[in-house]
């Protein structure tokens, strides 16, 4: 879809874009000068250097293309730099600024790598370096900046945050809103979220109790590992609504096991805490 792509040039928006593909200008390789849409000479000259740049950042510079599109755009490099994209989810103790990190899940789409607070927290940072793409729900908001904040460092992974390409398609309500528009289905995990997260780390962290600790990375991983399904969706639906939709689409590939396994006593042994009855 990149090669589609113009609404990252200065000035260009969806409806020149499309403009630009029904005259024929489908791609960067048929773009020319003068363009067969009105633009200002400087916006001409700005998208004959971006254009050039383009292609180079297509080598290995995937945050060319998100600094220059809308957040709600950013699917469209998803494709090109797949092999170097990782997804991620995190859990904390709260969400305030003196939270901390208990889990990280990191799923590279082939594998599913979990950091844990007081065990391997600390080998997330190398880990996350080896990828070039950052896949998040809402990580703009939480994840990356709450990640930066704990571990002292600055993430410079290009980010694609599916809360605003998805809402762009309609789908809203969180992440678990979104997978149940969509069909998906957590099973055993069903109804368990993000607050329900910091108290399987409590029981955990109180009790000892290995049950909570397998509970909560079952939770963040399949939080994690549904990122690329959503993605794909994503990406296919926006791809379906250009000229080029058929040549697009991506397949679904196959979900990988989980390596954890919720423990349903553990989950109804905090509900019945909560229940005021």
């Amino acid at each position: 879809m990149l090669h589609h792509t113009f609404c990252h040039l200065p000035g260009i928006g969806r409806k020149v874009e499309t403009k630009l593909w029904e005259a024929g200008i489908t791609t960067w390789d048929t773009w020319r000068d003068p363009p067969p849409v009105r633009f200002s000479a400087i916006a001409r000259i700005d998208a004959d250097r971006t254009l050039k740049n383009s292609v180079a950042a297509l080598e290995d510079n995937p945050n060319f293309f998100t600094k220059r599109l809308d957040s709600s755009e950013v699917w469209r490099i998803f494709p090109h730099f797949r092999e170097r994209t990782a997804y991620l989810d995190i859990e904390t103790t709260g969400l305030d600024d003196s939270a901390e990190v208990t889990t990280i899940a990191l799923y590279d789409g082939k594998e599913v790598f979990t950091y844990i607070n007081g065990i391997n927290l600390d080998d997330f940072v190398d880990a996350v370096n080896k990828y070039q793409v950052l896949v998040t729900y809402n990580g703009k908001g939480f994840d990356i900046p709450v990640l930066e904040r704990f571990f002292r460092i600055q993430l410079p992974q290009a980010q694609i945050d599916l809360r605003y390409v998805l809402a762009r398609l309609g789908f809203k309500g969180g992440l678990k809103g979104c997978e149940k528009m969509l069909g998906m289905n957590r099973g055993s995990l069903d109804g368990v979220d993000g607050s329900f997260a910091v108290l399987l780390w409590q029981r955990y962290r109180d009790y000892n109790d290995e049950k909570a600790l397998q509970t909560l990375l079952a939770y963040n991983t399949e939080d994690t590992v549904n990122l690329e399904r959503l993605a794909i969706e994503a990406y296919n639906r926006n791809a379906c609504k250009t000229p080029f939709g058929e040549e697009l689409i991506l397949p679904f590939p196959e979900p990988p096991p989980i390596p954890f396994h919720a423990d349903h006593g553990c989950i109804e042994r905090i509900r019945r805490s909560l229940s005021p009855w």
